[in-house]
């Protein structure tokens, strides 16, 4: 759709340039239908031009009659040349230069909006196409805002440039053309220095306005930015009571951004000023100089109001000029930040020969990978294993070990810097991520949610699946159960970020998405250690089905998890330290033994812990009994 138009830089001081950029979507090549409206509103503009020319002369015309110095014999016939009819006249062309004008609108309305979409279109497919990276540093409040002003900007600039800029230029030439024709060249003289000096300040004026506008812009995505971060950590700010320091931290922002508000209006305040007191003194010229050769007979009282006429008309395109100059330097300023989105380049694109993964086993092999997602840092160090297909593959070490970064890479959310990821023998880097990531199905830690219905998150796995195909997946996930349960059944709303359900809830969910999608790849990057011991054991049963017969990476941090594998891969500072089955590791004594005795420590001592709580909880109830 919008991808066949290529946006460039945004430039505030070259608008002409911009302009240049938007035309493909001022003039879809795509859409002749839209072409032809944009034909037919420019027929209805210049029409209305030329009707208007005509408003002057009826007053013109209306007045002499009505002064008994009207001649126009031999030109039209006498009943058209009475004051009634003139009158009549003069306000039937009114309506008809409002009518056309409103139809020219209404014809180029679809043209607008049409170019607006496209570009909003292009800028959320490009949002998507950029990496991960791009997306951990964003703030999604300020983006939003961003793309929100921007869109708005391109429909100011789209509409206003046709609409508006074409028509004051024709009404200009006109005006010009009549006063050097009707009265002379002093009248076209007075009639260009008052034109030109408006202009000039209009834009010296607008200029020095765009900075002011720019810092409330900034002001006001600052401000959106802390409102959305805050409403996002709602529990965290409860769980602190940081509710007045969110506040003031939002206050200050808007402080800023009602200073800059502020400036902005009160400029505007000043540009309205000066414009009016220039093309005040204009008038005046040209109302005295009229006025003298009325009085030297030279003029007629209509022509005394014909040029006053002129130039009240001559005003409200001169005060479009300066609105539409504004309004494109405004509309420029706000979309500057928007085009820089545009600007900015995936870090992973696929290659122009790039072919879709051909899955035959899926079987998957890290050939000495090295990766860092800083220079002066690096992860992974010349990391080679395989995971056969039908296999199942845990990857476990300390924190910090790269575990996690091993499943971003298959994933293709970041390129490695030496080495090769293969799946079934193709590199990952020769396929494209769309079919690579269609071969994969992901468990998270972390569970994040779409706020819509639990049926609508579970078809996320795959959108086109029927209610039975949505329930049977919840069915092997074990939440089929819950689901009924619930008043509105699959139609029950997560909320933000799925934070209605519990962690464990959240967990099904997200292997009912993964079970829907019905991946040959599966990876579950420590799905359950932000669990409890006993939802754990819950959730690991129907990961254990889901993983049966699949190729499956797992990342984990409880080792538990991992005793059934048919390897297990232990990584220390991007390195392999050991490799083996459980029972072979724990025979070496080595680094994976120590983690494995920490854990079952710690784990005994939680169970110890649950017990002596489960009787005291008892002995408290039996010494109460006899008194009740």
């Amino acid at each position: 759709m919008a991808g066949k138009n290529k946006i460039v830089s945004a430039d505030a001081t070259n608008p002409f340039g911009t302009l240049k950029n938007l035309w493909p979507y001022m003039w879809p090549s795509e859409r002749p239908d839209l072409k032809m409206r944009v034909v037919w509103a420019t027929l209805f503009l210049v029409i209305a031009k030329f009707i208007l020319i005509l408003v002057p002369y009826f007053f013109k015309w209306s007045t002499d009659a009505l002064n008994g110095k009207l001649d126009l014999q031999g030109l039209v016939p006498a009943f058209l040349v009475g004051a009634l009819a003139l009158i009549i006249a003069y306000n039937l062309t009114r309506i008809l230069q409002l009518g056309l004008n409103q139809l020219r609108d209404a014809l180029f309305a679809s043209v607008g909006q049409y170019a607006v979409r496209q570009l909003a279109y292009k800028t959320f497919v490009h949002m998507h196409q950029l990496s991960l990276r791009f997306h951990l540093e964003r703030k999604t409040g300020g983006l939003s805002r961003i793309i929100e002003r921007g869109t708005k900007g391109i429909e100011t600039i789209v509409r206003f440039t046709i609409l508006n800029s074409v028509p004051t230029i024709l009404e200009f030439v006109l005006t010009a053309a009549i006063f050097w024709w009707g009265y002379g060249f002093s009248y076209l003289a007075v009639t260009a220095v008052t034109v030109w000096a408006y202009i000039w300040f209009t834009v010296k004026a607008s200029d020095w306005r765009i900075s002011i506008r720019r810092a409330m812009n900034d002001s006001d995505t600052e401000a959106n930015t802390k409102a959305i971060d805050s409403l996002l950590n709602f529990e965290t700010v409860k769980y602190f009571g940081n509710e007045d320091m969110e506040a003031k931290r939002f206050d200050a922002s808007m402080a800023r951004y009602e200073k800059s508000a502020t400036d902005v209006w009160t400029s505007l305040g000043w540009l309205n000023f000066g414009q009016g007191v220039i093309f005040g003194l204009g008038t005046t010229v040209m109302l005295i100089m009229s006025g003298l050769a009325v009085q030297r007979g030279e003029q007629t009282i209509g022509d005394f109001v014909f040029v006053n006429a002129m130039l009240l008309q001559l005003a409200q395109p001169l005060n479009f000029i300066g609105f539409v100059y504004r309004e494109i330097r405004q509309g420029l300023t706000d979309i500057e930040q928007m085009f820089e989105l545009l600007e900015v380049e995936a870090e992973v694109t696929d290659r122009p020969d790039a072919v879709p993964l051909a899955i035959r086993q899926g079987a998957i092999a890290f050939r000495d990978v090295h990766f860092a997602y800083d220079p002066e840092r690096p992860i992974l160090k010349g990391i080679s294993f395989e995971v056969p297909a039908g296999k199942t593959v845990a990857v476990v070490g300390p924190s910090g070990a790269g575990k996690s970064t091993l499943s971003r890479l298959l994933y293709r959310f970041y390129d490695i810097q030496s080495g090769a990821i293969t799946v079934d023998g193709q590199d990952i880097r020769d396929v494209t991520q769309k079919s690579l990531r269609a071969a994969i199905g992901m468990v998270p830690q972390d569970t994040v949610l779409f706020n819509d219905t639990i049926a609508y998150n579970i078809r996320y796995g795959r959108p086109g699946a029927t209610d039975e195909e949505v329930m049977a997946a919840a069915e092997i996930a074990q939440i089929g159960d819950f689901i009924r349960r619930l008043p509105d059944g699959p139609k029950t709303k997560v909320g933000e970020r799925g934070l209605k359900l519990s962690g464990g809830e959240k967990q099904r969910v997200a292997i009912a998405r993964t079970i829907l999608k019905a991946p040959p790849i599966l990876i579950l990057d420590e799905a359950t250690s932000a669990l409890d011991t006993t939802t754990e054991r819950e959730i690991q049963s129907a990961l254990d089905l889901v993983s049966k017969n699949r190729t499956t990476l797992v990342i984990a941090h409880r080792l538990s998890t991992v005793i059934n594998a048919d390897e297990i891969i232990v990584l220390k500072d991007g390195l392999i330290a050991e490799r083996g089955t459980h029972e072979g590791l724990l025979e070496q004594g080595g680094l994976y033994a120590s983690m494995w005795n920490r854990q079952r420590e710690a784990t005994q001592a939680e169970e110890q812990l649950k017990k002596v709580r489960e009787d005291d909880e008892l002995g408290v109830v039996n010494r109460l009994a006899p008194a009740r």
